[in-house]
């Protein structure tokens, strides 16, 4: 009989991390490796991988070789899978379950750590591995919290507790927490400012900073070997309009420390959200401006004076709806010598490179969708096959599918959270536990099942208004009923139909403009 084949999985934790170099594994990862490798032979087991994450934490689920050591286990490549603790493998309770005690039995695939003799051949500790993931989890909740204490206590105290510094600024080397000026791109940021001032469009500032070579913020700093935040994706070099835009808003450019315009949606993701300004940490006088104050206040008069909302009529018409075919950009709304209203991909006047561009007027655009909701709405209403002829954007089966789904996973917590309290009222009589053991560890259970149970209902009321809207049937042959004939557009026919519009360049020879309508039924 073949030998069984073992994955070993390393990973270094935040809190004991020891790197020697860039390029080595830390300390701690080495240990790891060799009380494994060795415990491995001792078991006669034969080594298939070792799968090492160095510098991730154990709540981070996209670990690479984390998530390449259970591709192997699912495709059978590993019989075991070896890990110094099983906080190591997941500090989640519900990667636990899920793959722990789920998933692998599935697979055949043993998971075993040394320190904390959590082995799922051995049936009789799967609480204690339970508990272990329960212990991990609140360990992480704690964590979590004390780390938002401590970052918000220096905010508070206005230090820069962000990874990467402002444009215009460095982190201070020899204080913690403190930005100085960087003089070149400092003296970017004041041009800005200055041509702003002096009556010089956010567009036509970026023109002339791509004009001069001049490059956009990210660019610089990777050109200077600073820190910066690496795009998803292949960013352009060049200044783009909100690049200037956000700039000319920026208070930590008058030397206010401005934090906290994002927070995290949760412990378990990375995912920020924007928060209100209200929740904003803004101290005043923390490091030196690069902007005077005068200069500062005349240009946010002059920015408040320019943000005219579009309201009404042909100038709002199709705001944030039209974008450029060729690069996806809102089109902005500009007003020509003859009193017409146009619209034009900013990105046009960036730069030759950056988009070959978009323009058209409004009223060419406001007549083409007339056009096509009027052929769209007789055509439906002559033959009743309107669903033949588009591709409807309706998200209520989707949305139903999605609920059942998450009532399905809530249900299935509920399930195991009982069946949790359940085994723990036998361990203590059993007396596997104590009783201030139980009494703990079943009021966290019975909380976390009543919150699951919560879920399940306000999941069900949200299927329930869904199954209702189904049964009533779309509104498509009503809602085009409300619109045929139409002589003029308005904001809020534009803003209920339509998704969005995307528009190209005039075809050459032509008058002739591509236009592609997204809708919204």
């Amino acid at each position: 009989m073949a030998n069984l084949k073992v994955g070993i999985y390393c990973r270094l934790s935040e809190e004991d991390k020891n790197k020697q170099s860039e390029t080595d594994d830390s300390n701690s990862i080495q240990n790891q490796k060799s009380m494994l490798i060795q415990y491995a032979l001792e078991q006669g087991w034969d080594i298939y991988r070792i799968y090492s994450d160095d510098d991730y934490t154990g709540s981070d689920r996209n670990r690479p070789e984390f998530k390449k050591l259970l591709s192997d286990a699912e495709h059978g490549k590993i019989d075991i899978v070896l890990c110094k603790t099983q906080s190591r493998f997941t500090r989640e309770l519900e990667l636990v379950e899920k793959y722990i005690h789920g998933l692998f039995p599935i697979w055949g695939v043993r998971f075993v750590s040394i320190v904390d003799n959590a082995d799922t051949a051995n049936k009789g500790n799967k609480k204690s591995r339970q508990i272990n993931g329960l212990v991990n989890e609140w360990y992480l909740e704690d964590m979590s919290d004390n780390i938002r204490s401590v970052l918000t206590n220096r905010r508070k105290n206005g230090l820069h507790i962000g990874s990467f510094a402002l444009y215009g600024y460095k982190k201070d080397p020899e204080q913690k927490g403190h930005l100085i000026i960087d003089k070149e791109a400092a003296e970017v940021v004041r041009e800005v400012f200055t041509l702003f001032s002096q009556g010089y469009g956010k567009t036509a500032i970026a023109r002339i900073l791509n004009d001069r070579g001049i490059p956009n913020p990210t660019e610089y700093k990777r050109l200077h070997g600073l820190r910066y935040q690496q795009p998803k994706k292949k960013q352009s070099t060049l200044w783009k309009y909100f690049a200037i835009s956000n700039m000319l808003v920026n208070e930590i450019y008058i030397g206010n420390m401005v934090q906290g315009k994002y927070g995290s949606v949760s412990y378990k993701t990375k995912q920020n959200k924007p928060r209100p300004k209200s929740q904003w940490y803004v101290v005043e006088h923390t490091h030196e401006p690069i902007i005077d104050r005068e200069l500062w206040d005349q240009v946010q008069t002059l920015i408040n004076q320019r943000a005219k909302p579009f309201s009404t009529g042909e100038i709002g018409l199709f705001a944030r709806k039209a974008r450029c075919i060729s690069c996806g950009y809102t089109m902005r709304s500009r007003k020509m010598s003859d009193g017409r209203r146009y619209l034009c991909c900013s990105n046009r006047h960036v730069s030759k490179e950056a988009c070959e561009g978009a323009f058209i007027s409004v009223k060419k655009l406001e007549q083409a969708v007339m056009k096509e909701i009027n052929r769209l709405s007789e055509e439906y209403l002559d033959k009743d096959e309107l669903e033949e002829k588009i591709e409807f954007q309706n998200h209520y089966l989707a949305q139903k599918e999605r609920l059942e789904k998450d009532i399905a996973a809530y249900q299935k917590r509920v399930v195991e959270y009982a069946k949790c309290i359940r085994e723990l009222y036998l361990d203590k009589v059993k007396a596997v536990i104590s009783e201030n053991e139980y009494l703990n560890l079943s009021k966290e259970f019975t909380s976390e099942k009543e919150r699951f149970e919560k879920l399940v209902l306000e999941a069900e009321r949200q299927l329930a208004d869904i199954e209702v809207k189904i049964q009533t049937g779309d509104n498509r042959r009503q809602l085009m009923e409300q619109y045929t004939k139409l002589e003029k557009l308005d904001c809020e026919i534009v803003d209920k139909l339509i998704n969005y519009i995307s528009v190209g360049k005039r075809i050459p020879g032509t008058k002739d403009v591509p236009i592609e309508i997204h809708w919204n039924f």
